[in-house]
């Protein structure tokens, strides 16, 4: 997929999550993002609305400018939006969202070109429960096996912009020392959710199958549940063959 491809996959994945009938976010609410060119990569900029967005509310960056801050020792506000304003490639863009820097970092994982964070509406209410841990390191059915993975990555709330992208950077860096690859699926307490992918479909899966399982498990818990699929019942389904073919098929 050369550079024009993606962008045109990227604003059609836009308007996937941001369509208002799938309550995964509103207004200027989420961000999406590709990899483009060489150590560049497009974002959505900031306060644009996924739903509508066009060519003209996505940036280009220059990643490693972005990169630089997760480990800059100045942190002040005011700094971190001059360097998402200089990491612009174009100076007349719009300005990148503060979420771009998780996204820079995320998409230099192996297999990962596209990321998509929403806040749907479903997983926000477990989010922003005592239960958000237990959906984040369990399953419940084997389809959220196949398009979430076996487990999400965790991260308890802190604050938007470098704090929660250093967070999710130290944490992701731990499932994939675990587990030997990119998560699937990152849910951020009382805030929302990350999805990854190869592909637009597999961001897209991820999402809408996070949203599924995550209604499951409130009527589950309305009834006493949920009933957790045990460690060896989800890597049976992580390991299945007809299960990897599915996942191709449907461009997971």
């Amino acid at each position: 997929m050369d550079d024009k491809e993606k962008l045109s996959a990227l604003l059609k994945l836009s308007h996937d999550l941001g369509a208002p009938d799938r309550l995964l976010a509103i207004l200027g609410e989420g961000n999406t993002s590709t990899r483009f060119g060489q150590n560049q990569f497009a974002v959505k900029a900031s306060g644009c609305n996924l739903e509508t967005l066009t060519q003209g509310d996505v940036t280009i960056c220059d990643s490693q400018k972005i990169l630089n801050l997760l480990d800059a020792k100045q942190s002040a506000d005011a700094a971190i939006d001059q360097t998402l304003f200089d990491a612009r490639i174009n100076p007349k863009a719009k300005k990148p969202s503060v979420e771009s820097i998780f996204h820079a970092w995320l998409l230099t994982l192996d297999g990962v070109e596209f990321v998509g964070h929403t806040h749907p509406v479903s997983v926000n209410q477990i989010l922003c429960s005592p239960r958000a841990r237990d959906f984040a390191e369990h399953r419940i059915f084997p389809d959220e096996v196949v398009c979430c993975g076996p487990q999400s990555v965790f991260v308890p709330y802190i604050d938007p912009g470098l704090a929660i992208a250093r967070e999710i950077r130290d944490r992701t860096q731990a499932y994939v020392a675990k587990n030997k690859s990119a998560p699937r699926v990152i849910l951020l307490q009382n805030h929302g959710l990350i999805a990854l992918g190869s592909t637009p479909n597999a961001v897209l899966a991820a999402t809408l199958m996070a949203a599924k399982a995550a209604e499951i498990f409130l009527g589950a818990a309305a009834i006493g549940g949920p009933n957790f699929m045990t460690e060896a019942q989800v890597a049976r389904i992580a390991s299945r063959a007809d299960e990897a073919h599915r996942q191709k098929e449907l461009k997971l």
